[in-house]
């Protein structure tokens, strides 16, 4: 029987991502229990006993195993990086078919063992497998979250921060639509501490409208270039996913901008997409639906149609 007050978080999928996530969920003290499923077994076993040796350097305590399904059954959280990763010259939208295919396997098998919890996406294209997780698990829309853009908001953040030279958690914007080649940056609600960006540009004249333009580009872009150096993206996403996964399981009401179901917000329906919400730990407290300019709006609009065309197809 499972003891109260403990946290039990699965991981499937023991690749580079979710390696990632395991050592930052480890090293930030988020929860007392992690399972490590993954289809090569020896692989999990092995990241679970290394990760286990870290243990007495650990915030507090915490027991990690390789596990199999049945351990979801009294999971809090499922957490899901299993699946192709993206490679040299792919988009995200050229994973579909793919991992599609994989999913239904994972969600269909996480739901046997009697998993009522929250599933959390972060796998590509993650608005369409999270949009995939919702439909084959039967749960609410609410229970079902993918990482969205809250990588590229981090990494947006970031550049704006060495941009004005400032630390970046005072920079406070959003990036939203699809994770990928059509998502679009919050212009008009970007402030740096409480100065908008508006203000800043007309009251320095280093600072310029191209330069930001600029810095979108390169946050859009960045997952091809680090693929291109590296072969792979993994510590940003992994602690990404710790920061949703904090927010779930502490109850937060923290407003992330994670791929959530749209039933109307903004203007669109039946579709995941990344928008800034509300996260606790019933999962989707509620979308916050932010006052948009009419291009923001349309830009909007189309990585929706761009995400229910590649859906379709």
């Amino acid at each position: 029987m499972k003891k109260q007050n403990i946290n039990r978080v699965v991981l499937i999928g023991t690749g580079a991502v979710g390696c990632s996530y395991a050592y930052s969920f480890i090293n930030q003290g988020v929860a007392e229990e992690l399972v490590l499923i993954d289809v090569n077994e020896r692989r999990a076993e092995g990241e679970a006993m290394d990760l286990n040796h870290g243990a007495p350097f650990a915030p507090s305590p915490v027991k990690v195993w390789s596990g199999n399904y049945e351990d979801c059954g009294l999971a809090d959280l499922v957490v899901i990086t299993a699946g192709l990763p993206q490679k040299p010259g792919e988009t995200r939208l050229d994973l579909v078919a793919k991992n599609t295919a994989i999913f239904k396997d994972i969600v269909k098998s996480v739901m046997d063992s009697g998993f009522n919890g929250i599933f959390l996406i972060a796998t590509n294209p993650v608005d369409i497998l999270t949009y995939v997780t919702w439909k084959e698990s039967g749960l609410p829309k609410e229970r079902v979250i993918g990482s969205g853009t809250t990588l590229d908001t981090a990494r947006f953040r970031y550049m704006l921060g060495e941009y004005f030279d400032v630390d970046t958690r005072n920079v406070h914007t959003a990036i939203i639509g699809e994770h990928g080649d059509t998502e679009l940056p919050v212009w008009s609600r970007t402030t740096i501490g409480l100065e908008s960006m508006e203000a800043l540009l007309n009251k320095n004249e280093k600072y310029s409208q191209k330069d930001l333009d600029d810095i979108f580009i390169q946050t859009r872009d960045a997952a091809y270039h680090i693929i291109d150096r590296k072969g792979a993206t993994y510590y940003g996403i992994g602690m990404s996913l710790v920061r949703i996964t904090k927010a779930i399981l502490g109850n937060e009401n923290a407003i992330l901008p994670v791929s959530v179901y749209l039933d109307g917000e903004y203007g669109q329906s039946d579709v995941f997409i990344g928008a800034p919400a509300v996260v606790n730990r019933d999962g989707i407290r509620e979308v916050m639906e932010v006052p948009l300019t009419e291009k923001e709006q349309q830009q909007f609009a189309h990585s929706v149609k761009v995400l229910k065309e590649t859906m379709g197809a």
